[in-house]
């Protein structure tokens, strides 16, 4: 009897550890791709790209551990925490140029923890998504960058070879590193659906 007591506990506590680490992974957006827009704007278009780097970066970066942190291909790489950083800066640039707020490199950067770096960059990428769908006109949504040297201003093409592409292609580092390092990436997650496969 006591040992069916306590399997029947022990199977309840591994059940609410599951379900409550899925609703946690379920709060960050990119678990799964959202819906397609119905036209195809140019904001829309941006949006979806934007959506899909949100989901390459949610399953680059799911259930890293300090291993795969620490991990960096050559003595002069970046570690893939350092690289997420990275990422995290770019997403702050894309989510700028959104808002059309300038990109200040004149104020000091705080340090964040891999877990506060996900989730922001997560979040930021979510709320550039959902402004630029809504836009038919990219012109307003200048590069803009001030520095110790002054102030540079690009176009809006500038973001999609810049920051967008540049974010997508560190995502593929993250997910070569962490294979490297013995945690491959989800393979349930297509890239291809933006779904995770059951």
């Amino acid at each position: 009897m006591r040992t069916l007591l306590l399997s029947f506990i022990l199977t309840i506590f591994v059940s609410s550890t599951a379900i409550s680490q899925e609703s946690a992974m379920n709060e960050l957006p990119y678990y799964q791709i959202p819906e397609a827009p119905e036209s195809y704007t140019s904001g829309a278009v941006i949006s979806r790209m934007i959506d899909g780097l949100g989901f390459r970066y949610y399953w680059a970066t799911e259930g890293l551990t300090e291993t795969d942190l620490i991990y960096k291909p050559s003595p002069k790489g970046r570690t893939s925490e350092e690289t997420i950083r990275h990422i995290y800066d770019l997403s702050e640039i894309i989510v700028n140029t959104a808002f059309q707020k300038i990109n200040d490199f004149t104020v000091e950067k705080k340090t964040l923890s891999y877990i506060e770096m996900r989730e922001m960059t997560l979040n930021n990428l979510k709320k550039a998504s959902d402004l630029f769908r809504e836009l038919d006109n990219l012109e307003d949504n200048k590069l803009i960058f001030k520095s110790a040297n002054g102030t540079r201003e690009f176009p809006f093409w500038n973001n999609i070879n810049g920051p967008i592409s540049d974010a997508i292609w560190h995502c593929g580092q993250l997910v070569s590193f962490r294979r490297a390092s013995g945690n491959p990436f989800n393979s349930k997650a297509s890239v291809l659906t933006g779904q995770v496969r059951q």
